[in-house]
């Protein structure tokens, strides 16, 4: 099957492949590489849409300055390219998350295998790191959690290995799914449920804690069901966003009936934690 490479050159180069790169993905764009001017992106012919892309791309015209060519490709290992620049991330020296073709290091409270398939959440991200500091210091063993956009399922298999009871990880996209299913098993973690599917799939459940690490519109569309779905006094982690949408995320959190307990940004990336009023 023949691909399409987007080459995409973007200004500023590392926010606007951020956000670029977050939003192509929820387009059908399967894998990506960076590069010094901005990143290629991958998708398959028989569903590549130029009109989607210019759509997309003029919606940032106002803040990045990007200009792309496209290019068909004959079918390559784009995850084999891919995995040769994949390294190990460290975080606060207690977590470390490697590939399996990674030499296992000692001295971290939690090692975690992910197999880098163009899922999010491989931990080199600022927003995933965000999420794994905050998790760590929360009271996990004998919660329930909801890792909410698992991507690679790394935020649920921290959980499990810090011994929540009862972990549950949710995703829309297929390759999400399968990919934290797949890293769950290399983890060997019990006690985690995969879904394939969206917020609909929370009717009826209760959490102690919920995590979701997905852009700011699902956030903000999404919120009113975390806050059902979360237990009194419970916990809810969300980041994806950038610094400047704290305070309408904040202000709709507090509307619902949650109070801020921290925030924390890494390069212009936030993080919130709110807790649901007994």
């Amino acid at each position: 099957m023949s691909h399409i490479e987007l080459i995409v050159n973007v200004e500023p180069k590392e926010q606007g492949s951020d956000v670029l790169i977050a939003e192509l993905s929820e387009n059908g764009f399967e894998s990506f590489v960076e590069n010094d001017t901005g990143f290629s992106a991958y998708i398959s012919k028989d569903i590549f849409d130029e009109s989607v892309v210019k759509e997309l791309f003029s919606n940032y015209a106002s803040v990045f300055n990007v200009h792309f060519t496209i290019k068909t490709i004959e079918q390559q290992n784009w995850n084999k390219e891919w995995e040769s620049s994949f390294s190990p991330i460290e975080v606060d020296g207690k977590c470390i998350i490697r590939a399996p073709f990674h030499e296992a290091q000692k001295g971290f409270v939690y090692d975690i295998i992910i197999e880098p398939k163009m899922s999010f959440g491989t931990g080199h991200h600022n927003t995933t790191q965000l999420m794994i500091q905050k998790l760590m210091k929360l009271d996990v063993p004998g919660k329930s959690l909801l890792d909410m956009g698992c991507g690679t399922g790394v935020l649920a298999i921290l959980a499990a290995m810090m011994k929540a009871t009862a972990v549950t990880a949710i995703d829309t996209d297929e390759w999400s799914y399968e990919n934290t299913i797949e890293n769950i098993n290399k983890n060997t973690v019990s006690h985690v449920d995969v879904y394939k599917g969206d917020v609909k799939l929370l009717a009826g459940k209760i959490f102690h804690i919920i995590l979701a690490n997905i852009n700011k519109n699902v956030l903000l569309a999404d919120m009113a069901e975390y806050h059902r779905a979360l237990e009194k006094g419970g916990d809810l982690i969300l980041s994806g966003f950038f610094e400047t949408d704290i305070s309408e995320l904040q202000k709709q959190a507090e509307k619902l009936g949650m109070r801020l307990a921290e925030s924390a940004v890494s390069s212009q990336w936030a993080m919130l934690h709110f807790i649901k009023n007994k």
